[in-house]
């Protein structure tokens, strides 16, 4: 381990479900925290946690240089950027400009920190049932959110050499304070419904937050580090997953088992009406403005094929693997949802 796990830290992102496990993490290892927050931004956890507060938007290089220059931090964890927008440009404007910024702004740093970016599996693009995604496989990202995550990678690689960097794309994220995967507990704790998109044949890679985060930690510590003009081979790149694929009806099943329910009953919905409901959605967001969970372009990943990441690399490479098994981190998290009376 080297001396990263000494340094302060610097945290964008920090308000949000991943960011707020992380912070709480290194508190708890006795770390140095900022988070750099908006004014709108939930901190009352944050401060209540012993973090250093920085107010100012990711996509602004300067707010970011106050941030690096008040925290002295030796890591940067980028989280900070959008699952869900109304259209393209806002994904691309936080999820690509945001990573522009933090990058510019560490390697402007006389001392560049380690910067962590977490990009996403949806970076990389859909994979074939029986063949997990690597790290030197060719990005085919097939949503405008993926699109926006490969352009935040390749922002970052282009300050790559003369600043450690390194990228991890998680699957799907879910646990305790995840409002996502509430989505697909909900009919199946209220109506025993497991709406399928599609044929149903797709499989899954998925992680429990507390994984990703000693992923994360693991990776600023002792990751490799993307290199000068790209990492063509997926050098500097991290696939953070679980080894079970389930397929969405079998993931149905065993939140069905998490929550002490019977089997649910599985609804397939053909292409054409899941697309129809992803335009709904994105109808609902305009008028409502503010997008949700619904849309076309999470329809165009649930149809597009399987999502799955090799953690191969990470437990080669790192000694990462998950602490529990997928069926306890269902459970643990469908009772969280219970106690809190989100279900």
């Amino acid at each position: 381990m080297d001396n990263t796990a000494l340094q302060p830290v610097l945290v964008t992102g920090a308000s949000g479900f991943i960011g707020g496990r992380l912070v709480r993490r290194l508190i708890e290892r006795h770390r140095r925290v900022s988070c750099l927050v908006r004014t709108n931004s939930r901190i009352d956890e944050l401060r209540s946690a012993g973090a250093q507060l920085v107010t100012g938007d990711v996509t602004d290089r300067g707010s970011v240089a106050r941030a690096l220059a008040e925290s002295q931090a030796g890591t940067v964890f980028h989280l900070a950027g959008l699952v869900k927008a109304r259209c393209r440009d806002d994904f691309m404007s936080v999820n690509a400009g945001g990573v522009e910024a933090v990058a510019a702004a560490c390697a402007d740093c006389a001392g560049p920190p380690v910067l962590v970016v977490v990009s996403s599996l949806a970076a990389a693009g859909p994979c074939a049932a029986d063949a997990s995604r690597v790290e030197g496989d060719i990005p085919a990202p097939v949503s405008d959110y993926g699109r926006s995550k490969l352009a935040g990678e390749q922002a970052a690689t282009r300050y790559a050499g003369g600043m450690p960097i390194s990228i991890v794309r998680p699957p799907i994220v879910f646990g305790p304070g995840d409002r996502g995967m509430l989505e697909m507990f909900r009919p199946i704790a209220r109506w025993g419904l497991h709406v399928v998109p599609g044929r149903g044949e797709s499989r899954y890679s998925l992680l429990y937050v507390d994984d990703l985060v000693e992923g994360l930690l693991l990776t600023a510590e002792i990751g490799e580090r993307v290199p000068q003009g790209g990492a063509p081979s997926g050098q500097g790149i991290y696939f953070i997953a679980g080894e079970d694929r389930p397929t969405y009806a079998q993931l149905g099943q065993a939140m069905a088992i998490a929550l002490g329910k019977k089997p649910p009953a599985v609804i397939h919905l053909p292409g054409p009406v899941a697309r129809l409901v992803g335009v709904s959605g994105d109808a609902m967001g305009w008028i409502r403005r503010r997008p949700g969970w619904v849309s076309r372009d999470k329809i165009t990943e649930a149809l597009a094929g399987s999502w799955t990441g090799s953690p191969t690399k990470a437990r080669t490479q790192l000694g990462w693997s998950p602490a529990a098994t997928l069926a306890d981190r269902l459970y643990e998290t469908a009772q969280w949802y219970r106690r809190t009376g989100w279900l």
